[in-house]
């Protein structure tokens, strides 16, 4: 979530108390605490018991507990709002940012949100209203619809002075869109171009011919971050299928996004439900987990059956059982780093099929690059370890084909569950131990039934 940009402040002016302090009415037992930024009031509301939250934010000024409850964790946000006297939360919810309020409020249960909505004015209402149309995760439902908007007409003085009359009530009012009379987008001036251009210049004309750089409402989030990031753009305009300007990504939506599917992949990829955090209640989190521990075991009985197969083979030799694990865990490690590699890869990029196999490809030239140096290495450690040279070549030769298979599963599993319409992440870990765990028991307990019993 975003919040208004502060200017940097002197010490001086700290002495001076431009600061946000918490009143002493909250008794939140930090009366004297002062904070620079919403974000700093954040961590410490985030700190506190639910019923003294919603005392420091009803004490606070409006602005400001806005701003700090903007920088809240969603999940306290919502609770927060969930527990303030009506009158008091819609009087927050008028001072946020739309973008912001619209994420809190789209996590609330209907009742209570048409509740806040209905105490806001007409026009917050209706543009509140209009944003929770839009899917949360696409351009629209990040979308900031406080932006400055330019006629084509305007001389450079006059849209200068257009600012200056919208700045206040403006988020972070990076850049300036001009727009023709039917509110279609026809260009994009930064407030640096509109400073240094010549007195007298229309706007219209300075952005004649200009390759604009928009994103679609429906676009997928994702890929709004991907584009931002590509073109070092502070901000990105909103538009609809005919051009109409609808509003902005900009950088601090962007980045927050980018932290939440990051920790989303992570989370997926051990089978952990993405919107789980430490707030989650844990009966819940048990019946998300649950399911994927089920297959998780399944997946593990089948590797285990792949070793009673073998059970003769481990009787005759004790030492096949130490060395076993050794083979499946390289791999594991491997394929996991190759699954590291292509969800990021994913998570950043938009592969096409061709790019995307190329990199399975280039996954597998480094499992046998690694795997034949550490088939070598394992070659003399189990000759060292067992005296038996033909150990030694079951297990190198065991390393190599599992961190190849490996390192080419990591690559290929998140593809696969990207053509299934999955999400990539989503327990790729479990699939790819599975497989590395399997296939390394099979391979090596197989070449040792072979060639050394």
């Amino acid at each position: 979530m975003s919040s208004a940009d502060r200017t940097q402040i002197t010490a001086q002016q700290v002495m001076d108390s431009t600061v946000l302090q918490l009143p002493a009415a909250a008794e939140t037992g930090a009366a004297d605490a002062e904070f620079l930024h919403p974000a700093d009031l954040a961590d410490h509301l985030e700190n506190l018991t639910l019923e003294k939250q919603v005392s420091t934010l009803s004490s606070l000024p409006k602005e400001d507990a806005a701003e700090a409850l903007a920088e809240l964790d969603e999940t306290t946000a919502v609770d927060v709002l969930e527990n303030l006297d009506d009158e008091v939360a819609a009087q927050i919810i008028a001072e946020m940012s739309p973008d912001d309020a619209a994420d809190v409020l789209d996590e609330l249960d209907e009742e209570h949100r048409d509740a806040l909505l209905d105490k806001l004015d007409r026009e917050d209402s209706e543009e509140l209203r209009n944003l929770l149309n839009f899917d949360p995760d696409t351009a629209g439902g990040v979308m900031n619809t406080e932006l400055i908007l330019l006629e084509k007409s305007f001389t450079v003085d006059e849209a200068i002075a257009h600012i200056r009359t919208e700045m206040a009530d403006k988020e972070s009012p990076y850049y300036a869109y001009v727009v023709d009379e039917k509110q279609i987008l026809t260009g994009v001036l930064s407030l640096r171009d509109l400073m240094l251009a010549r007195p007298g210049t229309v706007v219209g004309d300075a952005v004649e011919g200009q390759n604009i750089i928009s994103v679609t409402h429906d676009m997928d989030q994702r890929e709004v971050a991907g584009l931002l990031s590509h073109y070092n753009f502070l901000a990105l305009p909103v538009v609809d299928n005919e051009k109409h300007i609808l509003g902005v990504v900009t950088y601090d939506d962007i980045m927050d996004i980018m932290h939440e599917e990051a920790s989303a992949d992570m989370l997926g990829m051990v089978g952990a439900d993405p919107e789980e955090s430490v707030d989650t209640p844990w009966r819940e989190s048990v019946c998300r987990r649950l399911p994927w521990l089920f297959i998780n075991m399944i997946n593990s009985a089948l590797s285990a059956s792949v070793v009673y197969m073998f059970e003769g083979s481990i009787a005759q030799m004790a030492v096949l059982a130490v060395l076993m694990p050794m083979v499946a865990n390289q791999a594991g490690n491997t394929g996991q780093q190759a699954l590291a590699v292509m969800i990021r890869q994913l998570a950043t990029d938009r592969f096409d099929q061709k790019k995307a196999w190329m990199a399975v490809l280039r996954e597998g030239k480094i499992g046998l690059a690694t795997g034949l140096a550490m088939a070598v290495t394992a070659f003399f450690a189990a000759w060292v370890f067992t005296s038996l040279p033909a150990v030694g070549l079951v297990m190198g030769g065991a390393l190599l084909c599992d961190m190849l298979l490996g390192a080419v599963a990591g690559g290929s599993i998140p593809l696969l569950f990207r053509a299934l319409g999955r999400d990539p992440a989503q327990a790729s870990s479990i699939f790819l131990t599975t497989i590395t765990d399997g296939a390394g028991f099979f391979i090596f307990l197989g070449l040792a039934t072979l060639f050394v019993l």
